[in-house]
Protein backbone atom coordinates (compact mmCIF):
# COMPACT_ATOMS: atom_id res chain seq x y z
CA UNK A 1 0.00 0.00 0.00
CA UNK A 2 1.29 3.62 -0.64
CA UNK A 3 1.69 5.92 2.47
CA UNK A 4 2.19 9.20 3.29
CA UNK A 5 3.98 9.75 6.82
CA UNK A 6 3.91 12.96 8.96
CA UNK A 7 6.01 12.71 12.25
CA UNK A 8 9.85 12.78 13.24
CA UNK A 9 12.27 10.14 14.74
CA UNK A 10 10.27 10.21 18.20
CA UNK A 11 8.21 6.85 16.70
CA UNK A 12 9.99 6.92 13.44
CA UNK A 13 9.85 2.90 13.78
CA UNK A 14 6.45 3.29 12.51
CA UNK A 15 7.48 4.77 9.25
CA UNK A 16 10.54 2.37 9.00
CA UNK A 17 8.32 -1.03 10.37
CA UNK A 18 5.82 -0.16 6.94
CA UNK A 19 8.44 0.02 4.80
CA UNK A 20 9.85 -3.50 5.85
CA UNK A 21 6.41 -4.83 5.59
CA UNK A 22 6.38 -3.42 1.92
CA UNK A 23 4.04 -0.75 2.14
CA UNK A 24 5.50 2.32 -0.53
CA UNK A 25 6.36 5.53 1.04
CA UNK A 26 4.81 8.69 -1.16
CA UNK A 27 5.65 11.50 0.73
CA UNK A 28 6.81 12.63 4.54
CA UNK A 29 5.36 15.26 6.40
CA UNK A 30 7.70 16.57 9.21
CA UNK A 31 8.83 19.47 11.13
CA UNK A 32 11.58 21.43 12.24
CA UNK A 33 12.88 20.40 15.22
CA UNK A 34 15.53 21.57 17.92
CA UNK A 35 18.10 18.70 17.90
CA UNK A 36 17.56 18.52 22.02
CA UNK A 37 13.92 17.50 22.59
CA UNK A 38 12.87 16.59 18.88
CA UNK A 39 14.76 15.24 16.09
CA UNK A 40 14.14 14.16 12.50
CA UNK A 41 16.94 13.48 10.88
CA UNK A 42 16.47 10.06 10.69
CA UNK A 43 13.26 10.07 9.16
CA UNK A 44 14.58 12.94 6.92
CA UNK A 45 17.58 10.54 6.33
CA UNK A 46 15.05 7.59 5.11
CA UNK A 47 12.71 9.71 2.77
CA UNK A 48 15.78 10.97 0.94
CA UNK A 49 16.66 7.59 0.50
CA UNK A 50 13.42 6.86 -0.84
CA UNK A 51 13.71 9.95 -3.35
CA UNK A 52 10.50 11.46 -1.94
CA UNK A 53 9.00 14.29 -1.06
CA UNK A 54 9.54 16.15 2.42
CA UNK A 55 7.54 19.02 3.68
CA UNK A 56 8.37 20.60 6.89
CA UNK A 57 5.09 23.14 6.88
CA UNK A 58 2.54 22.19 8.62
CA UNK A 59 0.09 19.50 6.93
CA UNK A 60 -3.08 20.80 5.55
CA UNK A 61 -6.27 19.89 3.66
CA UNK A 62 -4.90 21.40 -0.10
CA UNK A 63 -1.57 18.72 1.07
CA UNK A 64 -4.63 16.19 1.41
CA UNK A 65 -6.10 16.53 -1.49
CA UNK A 66 -2.64 16.65 -3.62
CA UNK A 67 -1.77 13.18 -2.42
CA UNK A 68 -5.40 11.85 -3.35
CA UNK A 69 -4.62 13.07 -6.48
CA UNK A 70 -1.38 12.11 -7.07
CA UNK A 71 -1.87 8.53 -5.83
CA UNK A 72 -5.19 7.81 -6.02
CA UNK A 73 -7.62 7.78 -3.20
CA UNK A 74 -6.62 3.86 -2.33
CA UNK A 75 -3.47 5.42 0.30
CA UNK A 76 -2.92 5.54 4.10
CA UNK A 77 -2.20 8.67 5.66
CA UNK A 78 -0.17 7.27 9.25
CA UNK A 79 0.71 10.03 12.08
CA UNK A 80 2.82 9.58 14.29
CA UNK A 81 4.59 12.02 16.63
CA UNK A 82 2.77 14.98 14.66
CA UNK A 83 2.28 18.26 16.91
CA UNK A 84 -0.94 19.36 14.57
CA UNK A 85 -4.43 18.09 13.93
CA UNK A 86 -4.79 17.00 10.98
CA UNK A 87 -8.28 17.50 9.08
CA UNK A 88 -9.59 17.24 5.42
CA UNK A 89 -8.83 13.34 4.80
CA UNK A 90 -12.85 12.10 4.70
CA UNK A 91 -13.93 11.52 1.55
CA UNK A 92 -10.09 11.92 0.20
CA UNK A 93 -7.94 9.07 1.26
CA UNK A 94 -9.24 5.75 2.40
CA UNK A 95 -7.37 5.35 5.32
CA UNK A 96 -5.85 7.79 7.69
CA UNK A 97 -4.29 6.65 11.47
CA UNK A 98 -2.11 8.12 14.61
CA UNK A 99 0.30 6.03 16.50
CA UNK A 100 0.09 7.36 20.28
CA UNK A 101 2.55 6.10 22.96
CA UNK A 102 -0.10 5.23 25.91
CA UNK A 103 -2.80 2.71 26.12
CA UNK A 104 -5.78 5.20 24.81
CA UNK A 105 -8.41 5.84 25.60
CA UNK A 106 -5.55 7.14 29.05
CA UNK A 107 -2.94 9.57 28.27
CA UNK A 108 -4.09 11.41 25.38
CA UNK A 109 -2.04 14.47 24.98
CA UNK A 110 1.01 15.56 23.51
CA UNK A 111 3.68 13.35 25.21
CA UNK A 112 2.41 11.30 27.51
CA UNK A 113 5.32 9.46 29.05
CA UNK A 114 6.40 11.88 32.32
CA UNK A 115 3.32 11.21 33.82
CA UNK A 116 2.72 7.47 33.28
CA UNK A 117 6.38 7.50 35.33
CA UNK A 118 5.46 9.78 38.44
CA UNK A 119 1.81 8.31 38.78
CA UNK A 120 3.27 5.23 38.82
CA UNK A 121 1.57 2.78 36.05
CA UNK A 122 2.52 -0.65 36.65
CA UNK A 123 1.36 -1.19 32.67
CA UNK A 124 1.53 1.43 29.52
CA UNK A 125 1.26 0.75 26.29
CA UNK A 126 0.90 2.44 22.70
CA UNK A 127 -2.22 2.42 20.38
CA UNK A 128 -3.12 2.80 16.65
CA UNK A 129 -6.44 4.56 16.01
CA UNK A 130 -8.20 6.25 13.36
CA UNK A 131 -7.38 9.69 12.73
CA UNK A 132 -10.07 11.88 14.27
CA UNK A 133 -10.54 15.46 12.95
CA UNK A 134 -12.20 16.74 15.86
CA UNK A 135 -9.82 15.99 18.95
CA UNK A 136 -6.77 14.70 19.46
CA UNK A 137 -6.18 11.02 19.95
CA UNK A 138 -9.64 10.39 20.46
CA UNK A 139 -10.42 8.04 17.05
CA UNK A 140 -11.53 4.62 16.89
CA UNK A 141 -8.81 1.91 18.08
CA UNK A 142 -7.18 0.03 15.46
CA UNK A 143 -4.38 -2.12 17.98
CA UNK A 144 -2.97 -1.62 20.90
CA UNK A 145 -0.48 -3.62 22.66
CA UNK A 146 0.12 -3.18 26.41
CA UNK A 147 3.64 -4.03 28.12
CA UNK A 148 4.46 -3.53 32.13
CA UNK A 149 6.73 -1.10 33.66
CA UNK A 150 9.30 -1.56 36.13
CA UNK A 151 9.19 0.11 39.97
CA UNK A 152 12.34 1.99 38.37
CA UNK A 153 11.28 2.99 35.13
CA UNK A 154 13.38 5.83 33.29
CA UNK A 155 12.20 8.41 30.63
CA UNK A 156 14.65 6.13 28.21
CA UNK A 157 13.28 2.97 29.33
CA UNK A 158 9.86 3.58 28.81
CA UNK A 159 10.51 6.03 25.33
CA UNK A 160 12.64 2.78 23.95
CA UNK A 161 9.79 0.23 24.75
CA UNK A 162 6.92 2.53 23.10
CA UNK A 163 9.00 3.35 20.45
CA UNK A 164 9.59 -0.72 19.66
CA UNK A 165 5.87 -1.53 20.22
CA UNK A 166 5.07 1.21 18.00
CA UNK A 167 7.28 -0.50 15.09
CA UNK A 168 5.78 -4.28 16.19
CA UNK A 169 2.06 -2.37 15.85
CA UNK A 170 3.39 -1.08 12.11
CA UNK A 171 5.34 -4.07 10.69
CA UNK A 172 2.15 -6.39 12.29
CA UNK A 173 -1.04 -5.65 12.37
CA UNK A 174 -1.41 -2.19 10.90
CA UNK A 175 0.84 -3.63 7.71
CA UNK A 176 -1.34 -7.18 7.32
CA UNK A 177 -4.87 -6.19 9.06
CA UNK A 178 -5.17 -2.74 7.96
CA UNK A 179 -8.71 -3.02 6.33
CA UNK A 180 -9.81 -5.75 8.38
CA UNK A 181 -9.27 -3.40 11.62
CA UNK A 182 -10.09 -0.13 9.62
CA UNK A 183 -14.18 -2.41 9.64
CA UNK A 184 -14.14 -3.10 13.20
CA UNK A 185 -12.71 -0.70 15.35
CA UNK A 186 -13.25 0.07 18.67
CA UNK A 187 -14.81 3.09 20.28
CA UNK A 188 -12.75 4.70 22.66
CA UNK A 189 -15.32 5.80 24.98
CA UNK A 190 -14.79 8.28 27.90
CA UNK A 191 -10.60 8.76 28.59
CA UNK A 192 -8.42 11.20 29.73
CA UNK A 193 -6.43 14.19 28.07
CA UNK A 194 -2.46 14.81 29.65
CA UNK A 195 -1.52 18.42 28.60
CA UNK A 196 2.05 19.45 28.06
CA UNK A 197 4.61 19.31 30.99
CA UNK A 198 5.84 22.69 32.03
CA UNK A 199 8.96 24.10 34.56
CA UNK A 200 6.71 23.64 37.11
CA UNK A 201 6.24 20.10 36.20
CA UNK A 202 9.75 19.62 36.27
CA UNK A 203 10.85 21.18 38.96
CA UNK A 204 11.82 19.08 42.28
CA UNK A 205 10.20 19.84 45.56
CA UNK A 206 12.57 18.87 48.47
CA UNK A 207 9.99 19.11 50.59
CA UNK A 208 8.95 15.96 49.70
CA UNK A 209 10.56 12.21 50.18
CA UNK A 210 13.42 10.71 48.36
CA UNK A 211 11.90 8.58 46.53
CA UNK A 212 9.48 10.67 44.98
CA UNK A 213 12.49 13.10 43.92
CA UNK A 214 14.27 10.29 42.66
CA UNK A 215 10.85 9.13 40.43
CA UNK A 216 10.83 12.45 39.34
CA UNK A 217 14.63 12.62 37.85
CA UNK A 218 14.05 9.24 36.22
CA UNK A 219 10.37 10.51 34.88
CA UNK A 220 12.30 13.05 32.94
CA UNK A 221 15.37 11.19 32.24
CA UNK A 222 17.97 13.18 29.47
CA UNK A 223 15.34 15.74 28.79
CA UNK A 224 16.18 16.77 32.70
CA UNK A 225 14.33 18.28 35.64
CA UNK A 226 15.32 21.25 37.44
CA UNK A 227 16.16 22.12 40.50
CA UNK A 228 16.97 25.48 42.96
CA UNK A 229 20.44 25.19 44.54
CA UNK A 230 20.39 28.63 46.51
CA UNK A 231 19.50 31.26 44.35
CA UNK A 232 20.43 29.23 40.92
CA UNK A 233 18.70 26.99 39.11
CA UNK A 234 19.96 24.00 37.58
CA UNK A 235 18.90 21.24 35.23
CA UNK A 236 19.24 17.43 37.13
CA UNK A 237 20.11 14.70 34.43
CA UNK A 238 21.13 12.05 37.13
CA UNK A 239 20.62 11.68 40.75
CA UNK A 240 21.06 9.16 43.60
CA UNK A 241 19.75 9.63 47.09
CA UNK A 242 19.56 7.79 50.39
CA UNK A 243 17.14 7.84 53.33
CA UNK A 244 18.65 9.26 56.69
CA UNK A 245 17.10 11.11 59.46
CA UNK A 246 18.59 14.89 59.74
CA UNK A 247 17.66 18.42 60.92
CA UNK A 248 18.70 20.26 57.54
CA UNK A 249 15.74 22.17 55.99
CA UNK A 250 15.01 20.46 52.90
CA UNK A 251 16.55 22.23 49.70
CA UNK A 252 19.60 23.38 51.42
CA UNK A 253 23.46 21.96 50.05
CA UNK A 254 24.66 19.98 52.68
CA UNK A 255 27.78 18.92 50.60
CA UNK A 256 30.01 18.98 47.16
CA UNK A 257 32.50 16.65 45.79
CA UNK A 258 33.52 17.53 42.60
CA UNK A 259 30.60 18.08 40.67
CA UNK A 260 28.34 16.13 42.67
CA UNK A 261 25.97 18.07 44.89
CA UNK A 262 23.95 16.52 47.94
CA UNK A 263 20.76 18.54 48.99
CA UNK A 264 18.36 17.49 51.73
CA UNK A 265 15.21 16.47 50.93
CA UNK A 266 12.23 15.91 53.52
CA UNK A 267 13.68 12.08 54.65
CA UNK A 268 17.45 11.75 53.94
CA UNK A 269 19.48 13.27 50.76
CA UNK A 270 19.28 13.58 47.13
CA UNK A 271 22.49 13.46 45.51
CA UNK A 272 23.07 15.09 41.79
CA UNK A 273 25.36 13.42 40.12
CA UNK A 274 24.62 14.76 36.35
CA UNK A 275 23.49 18.32 36.24
CA UNK A 276 24.12 21.99 34.49
CA UNK A 277 23.72 25.25 35.15
CA UNK A 278 20.10 26.61 33.68
CA UNK A 279 21.12 30.26 31.42
CA UNK A 280 19.62 32.78 32.53
CA UNK A 281 17.31 33.63 28.87
CA UNK A 282 16.91 29.47 29.34
CA UNK A 283 12.88 28.98 28.98
CA UNK A 284 13.33 25.21 29.20
CA UNK A 285 10.13 24.48 27.84
CA UNK A 286 9.70 20.95 26.69
CA UNK A 287 9.52 20.93 22.82
CA UNK A 288 7.12 18.45 21.99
Amino acid sequence: MKFAFAGIDFLGGVFDGLIEAGWTPVKLFTRPCDGLYDHNDVVVAQARRHRIPIQLSRLLPDDIERLASEHGRDIALVVAGYPWLVRGWHGRMRYALNFHPSPLPTGRGPYPLFKAILDRYESWGVTAHVLAEQGFDTGDILAQEIFPLGSHETHETLLAKCQMAGRRLALGPIARELPERWRRAEPQGDGSYWPRVNDADRTLDFRQDVAELLRHVRAFGTIETIARLGSARVFVAAADGWQEAHRHTPGTVVHRHRRHVVVAARDGYVQFTRWSPVPLNEAGQIGR
